[in-house]
């Protein structure tokens, strides 16, 4: 844990140093320390990357979580948080906000994005219900699915008939970047990661009951019907806000479970928070290595999970023997 929190307070001194325009080590030190109006470098740091670093901090923190507890829900090793139709839901949710409502500033497009994973992941709930048996996983995964299908229709519909400037806007968001946001991003984020990681640290230790499965499960004394609801809603808050403010961002809630679970096993109360600090590790990782990489300009921390992230996973999959589920 401490060489991770370590190489995360390292990522974060070079997410404040790098980008178009580089600033010396020395130079982002006092501008922490004795922040100087008058010095456009100091602007630079406080305006534009302490909150763009804040929101990679926060996103991946979420992500992270809300994988671990999609994987322990479903029992499931490929889970990731997208599957209960999250990210469509924010997807259209953006999309909408901005062609019929018009909406253009980042912090009322994280407004309409959770709103929109919240409702999204509201009705896969109510849709994964059955009256005589309750709450399935199985029928989770199938009615996120077949919603995700959905939404993502109507999102494309809407992009069909919206203004080229919507389509502009929303393939930014799409590509799953942390570039341009501010205080006010972050702050939202930061209100709904909280929310999300009290209810998901608050069913920790029933986490390991139910990756159990059911009957075990209700054997050990769970309410499984409870926990799964609590779970849910942790996914929603966190892959829901995460979403709104960067993106769909792929990778980062896969793999990052995984990787908690060779150092902590099996136990969810140490793999949400090794979940947490290295996916923010990765997340943050992958927006610095697309600054430098493609300097002056930059790629998408998403577009970077996805290149470089897809071959690692297959990497240690093959490699190293990940623990079961």
């Amino acid at each position: 844990m401490l060489s991770g929190l370590v190489a995360l307070i390292v990522l974060c001194l070079l997410s404040l140093a790098f980008g178009s325009r580089p600033i010396p080590l020395d130079v982002v030190l006092d501008a922490i320390n004795a922040y100087d109006p008058s010095d456009d470098r100091h602007l630079i740091v406080w305006s534009l990357r302490v909150p763009r670093t804040a929101v990679a901090l926060l996103a991946g923190l979420a992500l992270g979580v809300s994988g671990a507890v999609m994987q322990a829900i479903t029992r499931n090793p490929l889970a990731e948080p997208g599957l209960l139709g999250v990210n469509a839901g924010a997807a259209v949710s953006v999309v909408l906000g901005a062609s019929f409502f018009g909406v253009a500033t980042m912090a009322g497009r994280v407004w309409f994005g959770i709103a929109g994973a919240g409702l999204a992941g509201g009705a896969v709930f109510f849709l994964g219900r059955a009256h005589e048996t309750g709450t399935n996983p199985v029928r989770l995964v199938l009615a996120g699915a077949g919603l995700s299908v959905m939404l993502g229709a109507v999102t494309g519909i809407v992009l069909i008939n919206a203004p080229t400037s919507v389509l502009d806007d929303f393939r930014t968001w799409a590509a799953g970047s942390v570039a341009g946001r501010g205080f006010d991003v972050a702050g939202v984020l930061a209100v709904v990661t909280i929310l999300g990681l009290v209810v998901a640290f608050s069913i920790a230790a029933n986490l390991n009951a139910i990756a159990l499965g059911d009957e075990l499960g209700r054997a050990l004394g769970l309410h499984t019907g409870r926990t799964l609801f609590l779970a849910c809603l942790a996914v929603m808050l966190l892959t829901g806000g995460a979403t709104a403010a960067a993106g769909p961002i792929g990778f980062v809630g896969l793999v990052a479970p995984h990787l908690a679970r060779t150092v902590t096993g099996p136990d969810y109360r140490w793999i949400l928070p090794y979940s947490a600090l290295l996916a923010s590790i990765l997340l943050l990782g992958a927006d610095c290595l697309g600054r430098i990489i493609a300097a002056p300009e930059e790629i998408a921390a998403g577009i970077v999970t996805a290149l470089v992230g897809g071959p690692f996973f297959i990497l240690i999959v093959r490699r190293y023997r990940l623990r079961p589920l």
